[in-house]
């Protein structure tokens, strides 16, 4: 008998726009899992029936396919400026991805690859996040927050957003910020794996790291910061947990519709 293949987990809470989760669910069609035991979770959110059925669909052609009912409780906007949440929301979504964890664990999941609904991902990217041999690591993708804004990271350094290489005691001018700042994500645009104080949306998470207890539910002694992914990495942090960033294979953000305009490309040049 040969070994047996590591079981992954592929997971998402999901509340999505028709074509953006058509076009997500086209990319995990075509990820590579050879010599993986992959199954799906996603958390089904969605009052939209298009959305449902194209759940649905994936479920019907894919032989390990579980959907949780979510809440559809609260509203959550999108539009062509930015994605405008609350902190009830946040907390949801948190409570969805915890879902995740907890059934990655008790079905005796090596592993977990939690990726948001708005994301294409190069086919061979599981395979390449999984060979790094890091216990949380997360492929970079880069999203203009709003339309005039420059392209910035699912990682940061620390804090809520920290773009700023430094020292928690230095002093430094705004020129020097912005220089370290551009500095840092300059770096980020180079082929490699780097240690980061924070990240997200696009995450394998080891059966090590969900053993050792982290999860997305709020730090109540915390008031500073917003959103599940930085209790996430506060908590991986407070485990010596180290956080890493890929750049080999940058993920590619559907945040706006009018970014699916540049789907067809993506999907071609990440064959």
């Amino acid at each position: 008998m040969g070994a047996a293949k590591p079981k992954l987990l592929i997971g998402s809470p999901i509340f999505q726009k028709p074509a953006i989760l058509e076009a997500f669910l086209q990319s995990l069609d075509r990820i590579d899992t050879d010599g993986l035991d992959v199954a799906y979770l996603f958390v089904d959110d969605n009052t939209d029936g298009a959305s449902k059925a194209l759940l649905a669909d994936f479920q019907a052609r894919h032989a390990q396919v579980a959907l949780l009912p979510g809440e559809q409780i609260g509203t959550y906007r999108c539009d062509e400026v930015t994605h405008h949440w609350s902190q009830a929301l946040m907390e949801k979504v948190g409570a969805y991805k915890d879902r995740i964890l907890e059934h990655a664990v008790g079905q005796g999941f090596d592993g977990v690859f939690l990726i948001d609904s708005d994301l294409l991902i190069h086919r061979r990217l599981i395979q390449h996040l999984m060979a790094c041999g890091k216990e949380i690591v997360s492929e970079i993708f880069w999203t203009k927050w709003t339309p005039q804004s420059v392209p910035l990271p699912n990682v940061w350094l620390y804090d809520q957003y920290g773009l700023v290489p430094s020292a928690p005691s230095e002093q430094l001018s705004e020129d020097e910020k912005n220089a370290r700042t551009w500095q840092f994500l300059s770096s980020l645009r180079v082929p490699g794996l780097y240690r980061v104080g924070g990240l997200g949306a696009c995450t394998l998470i080891s059966r090590a790291a969900l053993l050792k207890g982290v999860r997305f539910a709020p730090i109540d002694n915390l008031r500073l910061l917003r959103g599940e992914d930085r209790f996430f990495c506060v908590r991986a942090a407070a485990l010596g947990l180290e956080l890493f960033v890929d750049t080999h294979h940058p993920a590619y953000h559907i945040y706006r519709e009018s970014d699916l305009a540049g789907v067809p490309a993506y999907l071609l040049q990440n064959t």
